[in-house]
């Protein structure tokens, strides 16, 4: 009901980044988020990690171990990782992780739970982490003008979210998975300017959001959002003109032409399609240009 009643009011906000932020926040509930705040406002707990990432995912089990040690390379600290119920080799993958309490591994049934999993997990961890990133299994932040991501996020520590590009990788013509990992085997990827590289995934502190607006954006409480420049942003994503050049998202949408099939067969944490979409993989396999 809050939901619905949330898009009907939001829905008559004409200006797109407004109507998002009261979409988030008539979501949320007004008197939750006063409570809320006063929370925060009493709360002058230190964060344990700087940096978590937050992912759901289903049956990813062998892209696991390169994206987290990419991220670890990357300076996070802390994955928050939401089984949406894997019957693959996820929890053999994982164990190290969590043995070494990398990897805080929660159990997440359900058809389209991608935003309840992202939601709870700001409620839990509101006060854990000075930045929590919502990204995908085939998704990886990569720093084009710093030694790691936690080099660039201390430089936006004024700021509320931070909203970062994808450039999307192809499938560089592979019909079968081959060995490797996908940073090895996908190295085409779409021109930069590309109006599917205009998505975004958000990098957020906890305590400055109520909860996220889809996957892409944050409901702030307080303060702003910046681009990857350290610049306030006054449009919405979808009309902004894609930035790539301090740090971008490598979405490797497709995979391999077999990977892909793969993965639509067994259904997303999304909730998805089930099917094959061959529309979709047409759309995303663009391997317009060879990595530098």
């Amino acid at each position: 009901m809050r939901k619905a009643l949330a898009e009907i009011i939001a829905g008559v906000i004409p200006c797109k980044m407004a109507r998002n932020q009261w979409r988030g926040r008539l979501r949320y509930g007004l008197r939750r988020g006063a409570r809320l705040r006063r929370e925060i406002k009493q709360n002058a707990s230190k964060p344990e990690h700087y940096l978590a990432i937050c992912a759901i995912a289903k049956d990813e089990g062998p892209y696991f171990a390169e994206w987290l040690d990419w991220h670890i390379s990357q300076g996070v600290d802390k994955f928050y990782v939401y089984d949406n119920g894997s019957t693959d080799c996820t929890r053999q993958v994982l164990a190290p992780y969590v043995e070494k309490g990398i990897v805080d591994l929660i159990d997440w049934p359900g058809h389209r739970m991608q935003i309840a999993a992202y939601d709870d997990c700001i409620e839990r961890h509101r006060f854990d982490t000075r930045w929590l990133a919502f990204i995908d299994l085939d998704e990886f932040i990569v720093p084009l003008k710093d030694q790691s991501v936690t080099d660039f996020l201390r430089r936006m520590e004024d700021f509320s979210a931070v909203e970062i590009n994808w450039l999307i990788y192809g499938s560089s013509g592979q019909k079968e998975k081959l060995p490797g990992t996908m940073m090895e085997r996908f190295r085409r990827h779409s021109r930069p300017d590309h109006i599917l590289n205009r998505h975004v995934k958000s990098i957020v502190d906890p305590r400055r959001v109520y909860c996220m607006i889809g996957c892409h954006e944050a409901a702030r409480i307080t303060g702003q959002a910046a681009n990857e420049q350290g610049r306030p942003l006054k449009k919405s994503f979808r009309d902004r003109t894609p930035q790539q050049q301090v740090i971008r998202i490598n979405h490797y949408a497709t995979r391999s032409l077999a990977e892909f099939a793969e993965k639509q067969a067994r259904g997303r944490a999304s909730g998805r399609q089930k099917t094959v979409q061959s529309s979709y993989f047409d759309q995303y396999d663009l391997n317009d240009l060879p990595e530098e």
